[in-house]
């Protein structure tokens, strides 16, 4: 059995030169010929070697490229790693986030057991320290972490295991469907307010879901043995500062396995429909970091959960179904079950009065059609919302595009037979997808997040290992403790 260890961080004041580590990270821009004064002191001990390095052309100091130099008695570090930066008026503090991750990944396939940071240094003091601080723990975490949970004896240059409180989100966004299935994530939320003082926990099983008349979360976990749930996470707080702001939901999308259903996928990369679950378990990962971090807000996070399968039981194309809030949807393809599960969460989000309600999915491939693999669809009711939501994007490095989702979508999702229909015209399918949203949200400020495409590394990059992305986490964290200190 292999040795759990888990990655500690620390800040020091020290001489550069005497740092003792296995690994001195430090920054260099692409367009600053002249070495910043911790580079030129390094390069003197190290008898320029880093001028040397540079006047070959190898390392150009491009965004997240590093080259390794290694020490001399004159240093405390074994060795110097040196990460470019990218061009110095480009720089933001999403640029130092890729560059410590690039250095952290590489520092774990080096098998260095410490590791220390003075990207900082080429800063100039362009930015907070504490933000600087904030964004290397990000950075971190998110390039040294790997998913091997389930490897026996691993050769990949990890050291050790990771513990999964590490990455939480990721770790169980990781997990494949016969680990991870409705009722396991379940067991995840009622743990976390378990360990939490000011989180409670209500899972609403299938005989509750069908006496609520939640038909939309019934529907799209009626094929499958593992019964569908419905999620309540609460963060209660009796901060006198809550009551001047409003109450929020959020929402996400947590699919454990999407086959498509009846309307099934094709069988390349199925696999990948286990981070059908992403949005769901962002938000498990915002309410942990809202209950851990205090945040003087009635913060409400709602997890509806299916297996979407294909078996004797499962709902059809043709089908036509009675949700929450009482309006009908006549399923014409059982692989746009995302909206079917959320629009029951929605309402009861918009019934139990929430004055803000977020939600977060992995809800179409039209909007990776869209946007790449780069950022989310961002689509809304409210501009200040959509203003908010972005503003966090930007200090979170999690992207977002802001997208329509207007009547002339909305036209599209109505059904000649039923009040809605699951699925719109070939065009603009992120953009109906929304609109069909809007209709469970009454009067609520609302923003739909579709993040399709950035919910999983496909091929490891140089930041970070394949797997789960952990997209919004970041993002809905950072924009709730905004509301929290009135930003």
């Amino acid at each position: 059995m292999k040795e759990i260890i888990q990655v500690e961080l620390k800040t020091r004041k020290v001489d550069l030169s005497k740092c003792r580590t296995d690994i001195l990270a430090v920054g260099l821009f692409s367009d600053v010929p002249k070495l910043d004064s911790v580079n030129s002191m390094l390069n003197d001990k190290l008898g320029g070697a880093i001028e040397r390095l540079l006047k070959t052309g190898d390392f150009k100091a491009k965004e997240r490229a590093n080259a390794i130099i290694y020490g001399n008695e004159k240093i405390g570090a074994k060795r110097v790693m040196l990460v470019g930066l990218g061009e110095k008026q480009k720089a933001t503090l999403d640029t130092i986030r890729k560059a410590t991750a690039s250095a952290a990944k590489k520092a774990v396939d080096m098998k260095a057991k410490t590791l220390s940071f003075a990207l900082h240094n080429a800063l100039d003091k362009r930015f907070d320290l504490s933000s600087v601080g904030q964004v290397y723990a990000e950075g971190t975490y998110y390039g040294s972490y790997r998913y091997d949970e389930f490897i026996t004896e691993s050769e990949d240059g990890r050291l050790n295991l990771l513990q999964v409180e590490q990455c939480y989100g990721r770790t169980i966004a990781n997990r494949p469907g016969n680990i991870i299935y409705p009722e396991k994530i379940a067991e995840e939320a009622r743990e976390l307010a378990r360990k939490s003082k000011n989180l409670t926990c209500t899972v609403f099983d299938e005989k509750q879901l069908i006496a609520k008349g939640m038909g939309g979360i019934m529907a799209v976990g009626s094929g499958s043995i593992h019964r569908p749930v419905f999620i309540v996470l609460k963060n209660k707080t009796t901060a006198k500062k809550a009551s001047s702001l409003p109450t929020i939901a959020i929402v996400g999308k947590a699919i454990t396995f999407d086959s498509g259903g009846i309307s099934i996928k094709p069988s390349a990369n199925m696999d990948e429909m286990k981070f059908d679950k992403s949005g769901g378990i962002a938000i498990l990962a915002t309410m942990k970091a809202v209950s851990e971090l205090d945040l003087p807000l009635n913060v409400c996070g709602l997890i509806p959960s299916a297996e979407n399968l294909p078996s004797g039981s499962s709902y059809r194309p043709g089908d036509i179904v009675t949700t929450f809030s009482g309006k009908t949807v006549e399923v014409q393809n059982t692989d746009a079950e995302g909206r079917m599960i959320l629009c029951d969460a929605l309402a009861y989000a918009a019934k139990q009065k929430c004055d803000i309600i977020i939600d977060i999915a992995t809800l179409t491939g039209a909007c990776m059609v869209a946007l790449g693999k780069y950022m989310a669809g961002l689509m809304g009711n409210d501009d200040e919302l959509i203003k908010q939501l972005q503003k966090a994007s930007e200090e979170s490095g999690e992207k977002v595009w802001a997208m329509p989702s207007g009547d002339e979508y909305a036209e599209e999702m109505k059904s000649k037979i039923a009040d809605l229909k699951n699925i719109g015209s070939r065009w603009g399918g992120a953009c109906t997808a929304a609109a069909f949203l809007r209709q469970f949200i009454g009067k609520a400020k609302w923003a739909h997040l579709d993040m399709a495409g950035v919910d999983m590394v496909n091929s490891p990059v140089d930041y970070a290992a394949e797997g789960s992305a952990g997209f919004g986490v970041r993002l809905l964290t950072t924009y709730l403790t905004n509301i929290a200190n009135k930003k």
